[in-house]
């Protein structure tokens, strides 16, 4: 494994591990094979695990926590909060520091350790000021139970908002809001890539209409019928590129990736151990000029991929 630094300071390897679909969104949950995945990311040397107090509501954290806690010292785990489930099954979102203070005990509790190296805010709350959210997540910092803090999905104004009131060390989101990456780079931050291969898109590997019916793929505009042949013909044309480049089509995304930046380090999510493999062989594959601006040309190729959110998602999307 190849290592890059979290805002210059945390050795973090230069792939993650997203844990979410261990527990929540990809269908029935594998725990036995979910434990050996994560036992297999510390034998690959990939020491950045991303978790969520919602994933699962709360059962990823404690699911993780198996082996969390038995190697500490080998792990950089990230959590986050805010979204919760609301009395009548619908999902919520509260960023207000009350709440912050009772989430980050319960995500403590269920990870079983004393400090979480990055706490995120998983969304931005259109209720709360980011300085008041931020201002009281760094106390959480001066309290000794947070060591570093991240924000989700947030836009470039809140970026800087938040930054003033307490150094953000990383942002999270999916790859595809250009003003943000130099930002993050002007302020040194590190840039956290979720979904880096369009939730399986870009493995060639993924067929819609074979997923069960409680995936939540199955709801989101990338995955429907009117994409289908953009989206198949790009990840065939991405899938040859990779062949001739000697790797996976997983393999090249992630690469791709993490030939945009040295403060980019993305979280590909799996719970299964043959994926996470896969997935850790990006570090050795070497993208030359040429290589960079063919897979360029393939993804402005067949651009109408499809909005990556539902109506019902749209909401927390920062407007800030």
């Amino acid at each position: 494994m190849k290592y890059r630094l979290l805002s210059g300071k945390e050795k973090l390897s230069s792939i993650g591990l997203g844990c979410m679909s261990m527990s929540h969104g990809y269908g029935v949950p594998n725990d036995e094979e979910s434990i050996a995945t994560l036992h297999y990311a510390l034998d690959l040397g990939i020491n950045f695990w991303d978790t969520a107090d919602f994933y699962g509501n709360g059962k990823n954290e404690a699911l993780v926590s198996g082996v969390l806690t038995t190697n500490r010292n080998k792990i950089f785990i990230a959590t986050k909060f805010g979204f919760k489930q609301n009395p009548d099954g619908t999902v919520g979102f509260d960023g207000s520091p009350a709440y912050m203070k009772t989430a980050v005990e319960a995500s403590l509790k269920r990870l079983k350790v004393e400090v979480i190296d990055l706490y995120y805010a998983h969304r931005i709350d259109p209720n709360v000021t980011v300085e008041d959210m931020v201002g009281a997540m760094a106390e959480l910092v001066q309290q000794g139970k947070v060591r570093y803090l991240g924000l989700s999905e947030a836009s470039a104004n809140s970026i800087k908002r938040a930054h003033a009131v307490h150094p953000i060390s990383a942002l999270q989101s999916e790859y595809s809001v250009p003003e943000i990456l130099p930002l993050c780079k002007e302020l040194g931050i590190t840039f956290v890539p979720f979904s880096p291969l369009a939730r399986g898109l870009m493995t060639n590997t993924l067929n819609v209409s074979e997923l069960p019916d409680n995936d939540f793929r199955k709801a989101l505009p990338r995955y429907q019928q009117q994409y289908q042949e953009n989206n198949q013909n790009l990840t065939r044309a991405f899938a040859q590129l990779a062949a001739e480049k000697g790797c996976s089509p997983a393999q090249l995304a992630l690469a791709w990736l993490l030939a945009q930046g040295d403060n980019i380090v993305p979280i590909p999510g799996t719970k299964k151990r043959d994926k996470l493999k896969d997935n850790a062989g990006c570090v050795d594959v070497n993208l030359s000029e040429e290589d960079l601006r063919d897979i360029e040309r393939v993804i402005a190729q067949y651009p109408n991929t499809g909005d990556r959110y539902n109506e019902a998602n749209l909401k927390w999307v920062d407007k800030n």
